[in-house]
């Protein structure tokens, strides 16, 4: 799997968690530049899924396939769930349930990167 992708999300999730740590300490709802960089953290992780298929397809690692990938279609989930949960709750409860999502997204690419280093299932 590819290094430099893995570091691009966890760092565009970690740009993501300070805008909603903000907006949870001003005590305002998430608005449309959030949900863009939301939106932004989600197509990474879309090109990620992509490109960790076509590395585990064509690896001779022993991954276990069927874990690699439940975690990589549940880092794609984590944000869309969040977001419909956070529109239907517009207080700033929806906003920590902004951050919790994108913190889920956090521990399941470090997860990802263990099970694909090696110390998997």
């Amino acid at each position: 799997m590819n290094v430099w992708l893995v570091a691009a999300v966890l760092a565009l999730a970690g740009v993501v968690m300070v805008v909603l740590v903000v907006l949870l300490v001003r005590d305002e709802t998430a608005g449309d530049p959030t949900f863009g960089l939301l939106a932004a953290l989600e197509l990474a992780l879309l090109v990620q899924a992509v490109v960790g298929v076509v590395a585990l397809s064509s690896t001779s690692r022993e991954v276990s396939g069927v874990l690699f990938l439940s975690y990589l279609l549940g880092a794609l989930c984590a944000l869309p769930i969040g977001a419909f949960w956070s529109l239907a709750e517009r207080t700033r409860a929806g906003t920590g349930v902004l951050l919790v999502a994108t913190f889920t997204v956090v521990a399941l690419e470090l997860r990802l990167d263990s099970i694909w280093g090696g110390s998997g299932a």
